[in-house]
């Protein structure tokens, strides 16, 4: 029997155009009690789908993720979309494994170009037979393994297989779930929201700025859904999310299919750009995550160091955070260090200010709710996410996990 929150008619507006406003919008229409003729459907986007870090994320799927009372139904749902999507095609949906790797970092003497090249001045990474003839033997590493240089790794521990761990890649996974939602009857819009607007029983409206005509447009809403990523707090100040920026870059290397979390240590006379001494001494973390069609995208540390910009298309990327990148990976695989870089980018993560996140559900105010707050787990979460929003709309409470630990409510 459907609730009596299905049967009202329902403008429901979604803020935020990344991975959980769009899987939010993609189980909207796919509530059993979703009906164009009653209810509409609107993404309010400030930029563009994905232009966060959605579109730049590395897209790990793992049963190992957190938070638990969420994971398993959202890796469950990826696995389900993939098989009714083609998401394998459409999206890079995969199944692979994953391990930690502690190696030594090696200096790679620069070659300089030769006399026949114009720019005789050039130096770049000297290349190394590919070879793993002189592998040292490591415990527990796979055979398959082999991106990496054999007398670099020290260490290999299991941390996931097939069986618990997989990946897609995010902008095509979160247009797609655009796509998707707009086929089935909802609607994007780019627009800049100016204020969520109230009246005395709870959110009325959303008012925005046109992306196209800098003019002024206000939407009917019953039901606000704010899932603006690191931009919550500034469309709503009450909410406790803190951004931090990202850097990532993807590099062409045909690899077995491995996300691997590595430590390096590297040489103490390993220059880099300089930002390897301030920051961490000698250790390093980056993370590589090998996807379909021949990439590896590689990401490093977290900082703070520029303020949260007013729309993703403003965040500044340090080209000398994505060197270290470059750089850290290329210290211990000759396939990295080799290959051709591809993409220098980043993006900002939302966290809540005192753990505890993300924060799903209802706020306090009538009709608006909250999904925010991922971490480096909105892609993994996303699904999840999406189906549980569409539950408090048109079920007027989640149903499929107990996320009472998320409540936003117990932080605002």
């Amino acid at each position: 029997m459907a609730s009596s929150a299905a049967e009202e008619k329902k403008n429901i507006v979604i803020i935020g155009g990344g991975i959980i406003g769009c899987t939010t919008a993609y189980f909207l229409t796919r509530h059993p009690a979703f009906s164009p003729t009653k209810h509409s459907i609107t993404i309010l986007e400030a930029t563009s789908i994905a232009s966060g870090a959605s579109g730049k994320a590395g897209g790990l799927l793992a049963l190992w993720a957190y938070p638990s009372c969420i994971v398993p139904l959202s890796y469950k749902l990826h696995a389900e979309l993939a098989a009714e999507h083609n998401g394998e095609k459409r999206w890079g949906y995969r199944t692979l494994h994953c391990g930690s790797l502690s190696a030594n970092g090696k200096v790679h003497t620069p070659r300089v170009v030769g006399d026949g090249d114009m720019s005789g001045n050039k130096e770049e990474w000297q290349k190394l037979p590919k070879t793993n003839a002189k592998r040292k033997p490591v415990v527990g590493l796979p055979q398959d393994l082999d991106w990496f240089d054999g007398d670099s790794v020290t260490s290999y521990s299991k941390m996931g297989d097939p069986t618990t761990t997989a990946q897609v890649h995010p902008y095509e996974f979160t247009t797609s779930m655009a796509d998707l939602a707009s086929e089935a009857g909802a609607k994007v819009i780019l627009g800049s929201v100016t204020s969520i607007d109230q009246a005395d029983s709870g959110v009325k409206s959303v008012t925005y700025t046109a992306k196209d005509t800098q003019e002024s447009h206000t939407l009917p809403a019953t039901d606000v859904i704010l899932s603006a990523g690191p931009w919550t707090s500034h469309i709503f100040p009450a909410a406790p999310i803190d951004a931090m920026r990202a850097h990532s870059v993807t590099i062409k290397a045909e690899v077995s299919p491995y996300a691997i979390f590595s430590e390096i240590d590297l040489p103490s006379n390993f220059t880099g750009s300089g930002n390897v001494k301030r920051r961490h001494g000698r250790f390093v973390s980056p993370e590589m995550y090998a996807r379909p069609h021949g990439e590896v995208y590689a990401c490093g540390e977290g900082d703070t160091l520029v303020p949260l910009p007013k729309s993703s298309d403003l965040v500044e990327c340090d080209e000398s955070r994505c060197q270290d990148i470059i750089d850290y990976v290329g210290s211990i695989s000759t396939p990295l260090r080799e290959g051709e870089v591809l993409v220098k980018q980043a993006c900002y993560l939302p966290s809540v200010s005192h753990g505890n996140g993300p924060l799903i559900g209802q706020t306090g105010i009538k009709g608006l709710l909250l999904a925010t707050g991922h971490t480096c787990w909105g892609i993994q979460n996303s699904c999840a996410t999406g189906k549980l929003m569409s539950e408090f709309v048109f079920d007027g409470k989640a149903k499929s996990a107990n996320i009472s630990s998320l409540d936003p409510r117990k932080v605002l």
